[in-house]
């Protein structure tokens, strides 16, 4: 029998992981992590003018990003064009990057808005990017509702910080 093991795990399951922020009101989780100026720690790839790119800290699949403004908005009639066009930018940068750094074979793109859409953090939209391989839904993810991610997060952020280095986004 082959054995999955993820020690990194057990906190977030038992319900003890200790935030990295204070969310004030008015502010979200990702205007709270971005103002941390830590991005190693936050997960944040990338920081643009309108907007930035972050790891999602409980992903469905490795490379799993999200691409967000960095204004606190809950809904994309509330963004300006030059946000909507840099996040669009940055959404085809994300995918570039995934592709060189874990070959997917196919990405599933979207946006939650709202609770009753699914929307984690309803307060400020953002897009999913993630990455996705042909049998990667297995008994695991569709049975026992649990994902196995092959590699740890800070990990990840090594190898994506390395290909953005050497790939910056083309925002003009």
């Amino acid at each position: 029998m082959d054995r999955i093991f993820a020690p990194w795990r057990m906190s977030y399951l038992q319900g003890n992981d200790e935030p990295l922020v204070e969310v004030a009101p008015g502010e979200s989780l990702f205007s709270a992590l971005s103002a941390l100026k830590d991005d190693a720690k936050t997960g944040i790839l990338y920081r643009g003018e309108q907007s930035f790119v972050i790891l999602n800290a409980y992903p469905y699949a490795n490379g799993h990003l999200m691409v967000l403004p960095h204004r606190v908005v809950d809904d994309l009639v509330g963004l300006n064009k030059d946000e909507l066009l840099e996040i669009n930018q940055l959404v085809k940068s994300a995918v570039s990057w995934l592709k060189i750094a874990y070959q997917p074979q196919g990405f599933n793109i979207g946006v939650n808005l709202g609770s009753a859409s699914g929307a984690g953090i309803p307060n400020h939209v953002h897009w999913h990017v993630v990455p996705r391989w042909s049998g990667d839904t297995n008994f695991m993810t569709t049975v026992g509702n649990t994902r196995i991610l092959p590699e740890a997060l800070d990990e990840s952020y090594r190898r994506l910080t390395a290909i953005i280095a050497a790939n910056p986004p083309d925002l003009s």
